[in-house]
C-alpha cells in the first residue's frame, strides 16, 4: 500500500477547487468514522466533516477520509428531521481510524447499547474516541471518562450532570485529552478540527482551512470575511504584511525584490531573512507562488486562455507559466483546464 492510500472501505474525497495550498509531508491518509445518533445536531456533524474535505480540496491530496455509519445500517434522521444516508451499521474499526459519535436531542439517545459497546471496544484495541455535542454521552456510558478533560453542549450539563454525578464537564467549546476527544457541537465542531488539522499538518494550513471556512482564524478578533495575511503567514510583522499586500496587487506586473525592499525600507537582504524565517521561502519564491495561485484560480473558475491567465498573473509567455505551474502543481494548466470542463459537461 503507498504511502496515502486510502483503506479499504473508506472514502477519500480531494474536489477540485480555484484555491490551493500545498502540503510537502502529508503522512498516511488519516482515517475517521462518525457514528450517527438519531437527532444528531446537522450542524455540528456538517462542521466536523467540511474541514477535513477542504483540507483534501486545498491540498489536491487525501489527507482525511471518513465513512458513516449508523448502529443498524439505516439511513440517521437529524435534529432537522432530514435523512443521512451511511456506508453500514457499526463495526471494529482499525485503531488508526478516529471514531467519532455525533449527537443531538434526546442526549441519552447516544447511550443505545451498540453505540456504547463500539466506543467501549475501539478505545479498548488503541483507537481514539470522540463525542460531538451530546455524543459525549456515550463515552460517560462507555465509563472513559473519570478523571479526563471532556465537555458538551451547554444546553445538555445539567442533565448531564444528574445522570452521571461524578463526572463534571468543563465549558470550553472542545477538549482533547490523551485518545478522548469531544466538544460542544455547532460550530466548536470546526474549532476542533481545526486543532486538529494544524496538529497534522500545521497551523499555516489549518489558517487557510479555515479560511476557506469563512471563519476567523481568530474567533471574535478578526472581522473580515477573510483572515488577515499576518495569520495567513503565521506573523505579526508589519513589513512582511505590506510585502505580501503589496505582491498581490502586482500580481499581473511583478514588482523585482528590490523594488520591494525599497518600498519597505529595509535591504534586499533584510527582506529576504525575513522571508525565510517566516516562510521558509525567498521573496521570490513566496511572491511566484502567490501569482500562481492566481492562475490555478482562473483556469477553475473561468474560461479565459491560457495566454491571457499567464499575462494576468505576470509571465511573459505560456510556456514559462506552463512550466512553473506544473512545477508547483504537479498537473499541466492544459490538463487542469481540460479536467474542469469535462466535469462541467458531465464527462
Amino acid at each position: 500500500m503507498s504511502q496515502n492510500a486510502v483503506p479499504t472501505g473508506l472514502g477519500a474525497l480531494v474536489p477540485l477547487g480555484a484555491a490551493f495550498h500545498p502540503v510537502e509531508h502529508p503522512g498516511p491518509t488519516r482515517t475517521y468514522a462518525f457514528i450517527l445518533v438519531p437527532g444528531f445536531t446537522l450542524l455540528a456533524f456538517a462542521s466536523a466533516v467540511e474541514p477535513l474535505r477542504i483540507a483534501n480540496q486545498l491540498s489536491q491530496q487525501p489527507l482525511y477520509a471518513w465513512e458513516i455509519l449508523s448502529e443498524d445500517g439505516a439511513p440517521v434522521a437529524g435534529s432537522s428531521a432530514i435523512p443521512v444516508g451511511v456506508a453500514g451499521k457499526i463495526g471494529p474499526r482499525p485503531k488508526e481510524t478516529r471514531l467519532f459519535v455525533c449527537a443531538g436531542n434526546p442526549a441519552m439517545a447516544a447511550a443505545a447499547p451498540g453505540i456504547v459497546a463500539a466506543v467501549q471496544r475501539h478505545h479498548r484495541f488503541g483507537g481514539t474516541v470522540g463525542g460531538i455535542c451530546t455524543g459525549t454521552v456515550a463515552l460517560a456510558q462507555a465509563g472513559l471518562l473519570a478523571g479526563r478533560r471532556f465537555t458538551l453542549h451547554w444546553e445538555n450539563q445539567v442533565a448531564f450532570a444528574e445522570t452521571f454525578p461524578d463526572l463534571k464537564p468543563t465549558d470550553a467549546r472542545f477538549e482533547t485529552d490523551g485518545r478522548i476527544v469531544t466538544c460542544g457541537g455547532g460550530a466548536a465542531a470546526t474549532d476542533l478540527m481545526l486543532a486538529i488539522v494544524a496538529a497534522d499538518h500545521g497551523p499555516a494550513f489549518a489558517a487557510i482551512v479555515s479560511d476557506m471556512c469563512l471563519r476567523p482564524v481568530m474567533p471574535g478578533v478578526e472581522a473580515h470575511q477573510r483572515s488577515s495575511t499576518a495569520a495567513l503567514m503565521a506573523s505579526r510583522n508589519p513589513v512582511l504584511i505590506a510585502s505580501v499586500n503589496l505582491m498581490n496587487r502586482h500580481i499581473d506586473s511583478p514588482l523585482s525584490i528590490d523594488d520591494l525592499a525599497e518600498a519597505a525600507g529595509y535591504s534586499r537582504r533584510h527582506l529576504e531573512r525575513l522571508f525565510r524565517d517566516a516562510t521558509g521561502k525567498t521573496p521570490g519564491e513566496f511572491y511566484r507562488g502567490l501569482r500562481l495561485d492566481r492562475g490555478r484560480n482562473l483556469l477553475a473558475t473561468t474560461d479565459l486562455t491560457l495566454l491571457e491567465i499567464a499575462t494576468a498573473c505576470g509571465f511573459e509567455t505560456t510556456s514559462h507559466f506552463s512550466k512553473s505551474f506544473r512545477s508547483r502543481f504537479g498537473v499541466a494548466p492544459t490538463l487542469m483546464k481540460k479536467g474542469r470542463k469535462g466535469a462541467a459537461s458531465g464527462a
